[in-house]
């Protein structure tokens, strides 16, 4: 029951880095380009994105990706930053919710019971229903000592989230037009890589930060991802109450 849900959580993280892995791209014709960033051609504001994102210690990451192997819905609402500390929520298709935090040393998972059962296909009944009732709606902790909360750690880093920015693309980075999103006033980036479409929303005021990524079409489907909340503490307390030691009962 639990490597299930660790790797699930995994796998969101490799779709964020499938994502921003589309930035940067090389440039598109940009003629003389006025406004925001004026001068600059969509591909060196796409990398300019990329430098204050990457440099950024924390963020929130919200939004939608397709889990490969199921190819279902991967939602995920998580704050993380450059220490490993983290907080937030993930569900898989619509089907219930497991909560998050991973603070110090310790990772602490709290899932319900939609979740529990969703993610138990393939065992017994009785199996299933002994896990719903030891771990549903009750927080449980894993030190860091062991595998699964080591493959954790990866998803709670921010470093190791958006490595994937370091790919370039092979399409092309077209400006677009200025908007608003999350919020924030933007500009527009679009990308043509193969079959898929992305546009990004960079941010027009203070630092370049990358607002939103959406993949608006491919062979997966649209998918999106928001990225707020820069800079600001991350909500990674230990959970009050009593807290299930998975440790202690695997040992």
């Amino acid at each position: 029951m639990r490597r299930t849900a660790l790797a699930a959580l995994c796998l969101a993280a490799a779709a964020t880095a499938g994502l921003t892995g589309c930035l940067p791209g090389q440039d598109s014709a940009d003629s003389k380009p006025q406004g925001p960033f004026a001068g600059l051609s969509g591909g060196q504001i796409a990398d300019r994105a990329v430098k204050a994102t990457k440099g950024a210690s924390s963020l929130r990451m919200k939004g939608e990706v397709t889990d490969d192997e199921s190819k279902g819905t991967i939602k995920i609402d998580l704050a993380l930053d450059k220490k490993g500390e983290c907080a937030g929520t993930m569900s898989m298709g619509g089907q219930g919710k497991a909560d998050l935090i991973k603070t110090g040393d310790t990772v602490y998972m709290k899932y319900d019971e939609a979740f529990l059962r969703a993610q138990s296909k393939g065992e017994s009944k009785a199996d299933t229903d002994a896990a719903v009732a030891m771990l549903a709606g009750k927080w449980s902790k894993m030190s860091l000592k062991g595998q699964d909360a080591k493959d954790m750690a990866s998803l709670c880093d921010l470093d190791s989230v958006l490595s994937g920015m370091d790919d370039t693309g092979n399409g092309t980075t077209a400006r677009g037009r200025t908007t608003e999103s999350e919020g924030t006033p933007v500009i527009t980036l679009h990308e043509k890589d193969g079959k898929d479409r992305y546009t990004a929303y960079v941010a027009t005021e203070g630092k370049p930060y990358l607002v939103r990524i959406d993949k608006t079409s491919g062979p997966d489907g649209p998918q999106h991802l928001s990225f707020t909340d820069y800079g600001k503490p991350v909500p990674a307390q230990k959970p009050a109450g009593d807290v299930i030691d998975l440790d202690a009962l695997g040992g």
